[in-house]
């Protein structure tokens, strides 16, 4: 292993004034010793670019590169690896052997990164450097360096199994193990194996290097390390667990914000609702105090491409940011000015339970990788400070990191991508972590019981290979086929579009909002379910102009809204470009509408039992209805079926359509027949 060691200066972390006088905290050091780095951004963007700790290196990086076809680059957080590393290579030439492709775990960093390394070339995103993620792209036949997001290169393999318009590909935040990260590496090995000329870069800055090493030793490959910039970081734990970490977290922004120095905060939740929840307790906050010196932003995955954008814009002089994020903000992408930060200590990942053929979305503790690298985000560009809503004691519980997703969530997707890339034998594919057999196997029993392959699991035709080029998900990309036929095709890729945002009902924090929205939410309800409650919503959005002033009125998230409507027009321009879908629409026909649900979610189907809970048709499972859904509070219909399983105290069935039993048969003869016992 070849290390590359900066020689830092040693610092004693500050003393920290809300943990010196807030009883709840006790005070611990995350980092002993730091580099020490005055960032000045008044420099020139040359100058910036010197002072990052990768520049010092730069040679020997080319070189171990120039010399091995696999790089493995572990580099801490704000080494400077994910936008320096591209430029190196431009400069050197390789973009004349082809495009030099970088990957990322989500949109917001692809998109992001480009625009940074864009301005340091003193050019505009789409020369040079670009960008393509999931239906936005900005390229030109003259961009060299190009961002992306893991299923963008997926695709581009389907299309070009050798990758033959690219000389280097980097895959950064390799950390993270998605399940799309773990194929595209697993191709890459056979691309690697055919393609010489080609070289290939696995980034992260937690990376277990070992593993890749070993995965790749039948290559030519390296691992390099380098230290990152890190400024010292004080970490403060809670003495006693707390009831609601949501109001916990807005209650330490408000003693940081009235206590703390200048800087501003980045707060880690769970999801959406979470963050929206944070971001209103906030607002009242500054509202009851009369204090305009903050500013409470939402960060998200579903939020809109402007909307995230606004977490970067410095604010007014005076102003302190608060951001409210997911997990979109740990890895890649900096926010400037972020100095405290404060982590709930739980996260939403999905797991697959094989044996139910279900894929829960559960709440559950960080691992100590996630808990170090939320804290990295703190001490960028001077010493920071971290709030850990948990004690000590349960921090030394945590697991040192999750299992990679190949190994806990449903395999359907990845394999009708495999299965279109001409992988036949699944079982006998080079995963860096395999999967589990029970959930290979599961997967391959629901795409035969869809059609997407026979039974001597091939890809049939037109239906799977139609499912493998729709970016999305199986039962998705089923309906939105069956749609051609059975006339829906609008009101289906409306759904569709609808079912890609989270929640589009805003949910006030008061208890009297609460009602006020449960009360306007009634206006789009029907007995049909969800789904056409959010066909409805959508229809009437588009009626009213997108007006603001409809949302307010009714509780709506605009935001989610108008996601889902360039959602839409995406899926709209691809279905009549590539997929040659028929447009139609079914005039306001329910029954047809529910009838093209069925033919694609057949598989979760349920119905009531005499005991007053539903039983899932396959398997047999408890199940029961979500408060938040639309048949709540209506009589309970006989057969239903869901598109998503939350676990929480219970197994709860979201977006929720009744159908009639024997459209079961009817729809999907093949998996379904009626008999009398």
């Amino acid at each position: 292993m070849v290390s590359l060691q900066l020689k830092p200066n040693f610092l004693a972390p500050d003393v920290d004034e809300v943990g010196s006088k807030r009883d709840d905290y006790v005070t611990t050091n995350e980092t002993e010793s730091a580099f020490v780095f005055n960032a000045n951004h008044n420099l020139p963007l040359i100058e910036q670019r010197k002072r990052l700790p990768i520049y010092k290196y730069r040679r020997e990086i080319l070189y171990c590169l120039e010399k091995n076809q696999v790089l493995i680059l572990v580099g801490e957080t704000g080494s400077g690896k994910s936008t320096q590393l591209p430029q190196y290579l431009y400069e050197l030439g390789w973009h004349t052997k082809g495009i030099i492709g970088l990957t990322q775990p989500r949109r917001i960093s692809a998109i992001t990164l480009a625009n940074r390394v864009a301005t340091e070339r003193g050019e505009t995103v789409g020369g040079s450097v670009g960008f393509v993620v999931k239906f936005l792209e900005k390229t030109s036949d003259a961009t060299a360096v190009k961002y992306m997001t893991e299923g963008i290169l997926l695709r581009e393999l389907l299309t070009d199994p050798l990758l033959m318009r690219y000389s280097v590909i980097v895959i950064d935040e390799a950390h993270e193990r998605n399940l799309i990260t773990d194929i595209i590496i697993g191709l890459l090995k056979k691309v690697v194996n055919k393609r010489p000329a080609i070289k290939l870069v696995i980034s992260s800055a937690t990376i277990d290097a070992d593993t890749f090493a070993d995965f790749f030793k039948a290559n030519s490959s390296i691992i390099l390390s380098v230290e990152g910039r890190t400024h010292p970081i004080s970490t403060f734990y809670l003495n006693n667990p707390c009831a609601d970490y949501v109001k916990e977290a807005v209650e330490t922004v408000w003693k940081i914000h009235k206590k703390e120095g200048q800087g501003d905060i980045l707060v880690f939740l769970t999801g959406q609702e979470e963050v929206l929840q944070a971001v209103s307790l906030t607002k009242d906050y500054i509202s009851s105090h009369d204090d305009n010196t903050l500013q409470a932003l939402p960060m998200y995955g579903s939020l809109t491409h402007k909307e995230q954008l606004k977490v970067f814009f410095a604010p007014e002089k005076g102003v302190r940011k608060v951001i409210y994020a997911t997990n979109i903000a740990e890895t890649s992408i900096t926010i400037p000015g972020v100095v405290y930060v404060i982590d709930c200590g739980f996260i939403k990942l999905k797991w697959f339970d094989s044996d139910s053929a279900t894929d829960q979305l559960v709440v559950v503790p960080i691992s100590k990788a996630t808990a170090m690298q939320r804290a990295g985000r703190a001490g960028r560009t001077r010493p920071g400070k971290v709030y850990r809503l948990y004690t000590e004691e349960d921090y030394e519980k945590l697991p040192d990191r999750f299992p990679p997703e190949i190994r806990r969530c449903e395999l359907s997707a990845m394999i009708l991508n495999l299965k279109a890339l001409g992988v036949s034998n699944i079982l006998k594919f080079n995963f860096p972590s395999p999967p589990p057999a029970k959930n290979v196997l599961a997967a391959l029993e629901t795409l035969h019981a869809l059609g997407a392959i026979d039974s001597d699991g091939n890809l049939t035709k037109p239906l799977g290979y139609f499912m493998a080029e729709m970016p999305l998900p199986p039962m998705l990309s089923r309906m939105l086929y069956m749609s051609g036929s059975m006339g829906c095709s609008e009101e289906m890729i409306t759904i569709i579009a609808m079912l890609q945002v989270e929640t589009v009902f805003a949910q006030p924090a008061t208890g009297q909002g609460q009602i006020k929205a449960r009360v306007a939410k009634r206006n789009f309800e029907v007995a049909e379910g969800d789904l056409i409650t959010m066909l409805n919503v959508f229809t009437a959005f588009v009626e009213n102009e997108q007006s603001k002033q409809f949302c307010r009125t009714y509780y709506l998230n605009y935001r989610n809204l108008n996601c889902a409507y360039e959602l839409r027009e995406q899926l709209i321009k691809l279905a009549k470009k590539h997929l040659n879908l028929p447009l139609k629409s079914c005039n306001g026909n329910v029954e047809t509408i529910c009838k093209c649900i069925t033919s694609a979610y057949f598989l979760n189907a349920a119905y009531l039992h005499y005991t007053g809970v539903y039983k899932r048709i396959q398997g047999g499972q408890d199940l029961h209805i979500h408060p938040l859904s639309t048949l709540y509070t209506l009589p309970q219909p006989q057969y239903i079926l869901f598109t998503e399983l939350v676990h929480t105290t219970k197994l709860f069935m979201s977006n929720i359509t009744v159908i009639k039993e024997e459209w079961l048969s009817e729809l999907s003869s093949h998996y379904f027949y009626k008999t009398n016992v």
